[in-house]
């Protein structure tokens, strides 16, 4: 079940996604939350950046900084994690995954959930129908990105 402050931060990330999008970049935001309380947000960075590591789930963290611990924490993300991002959700051990997205990019939750992870797919349609449009606009970036 979303709480009240899920709905917040899964908007958040939403924002975020649309804000890589309106810089050239590829729509996918995050944030990671402790509670009610914001630790950081970020977007997709790869094309405004150069940087393939740059994705919103990575730039989220790192704006996060150093944390004593994240086992106390839920990241949020308006698109299903890749295998890199589930990999550093599972090295940090962040207990809850909110994915507003798994329509157009999936796979990974089920790795996510082996490892003991709460994993939510909140459906968003906003997100789903951004990245839709995305992907249908420019298939060689998305392709890219996924390295397909």
């Amino acid at each position: 079940m979303l709480t009240h402050a899920d709905l917040h931060f899964i908007e958040l990330s939403f924002a975020e996604a649309k804000r890589s999008l309106e810089q050239g970049g590829l729509p996918i935001g995050s944030a990671l939350a402790r509670g009610r309380t914001l630790i950081a947000s970020g977007h997709n960075q790869r094309v405004q950046q150069g940087d393939p590591i740059a994705h919103g789930e990575m730039d989220c963290l790192r704006k996060a900084g150093r944390q004593p611990t994240y086992r106390d924490t839920t990241l949020y993300t308006s698109l299903s994690p890749c295998m890199m991002c589930s990999g550093t959700i599972v090295q940090f051990k962040i207990p809850r995954v909110v994915i507003n997205d798994t329509v157009n990019f999936g796979g990974n939750e089920a790795f996510l959930r082996s490892h003991g992870i709460e994993v939510i797919d909140a459906a968003h349609p906003a997100s789903i129908q951004q990245m839709r449009d995305f992907i249908a606009a420019n298939p060689a970036l998305w392709n890219e990105d996924i390295m397909e």
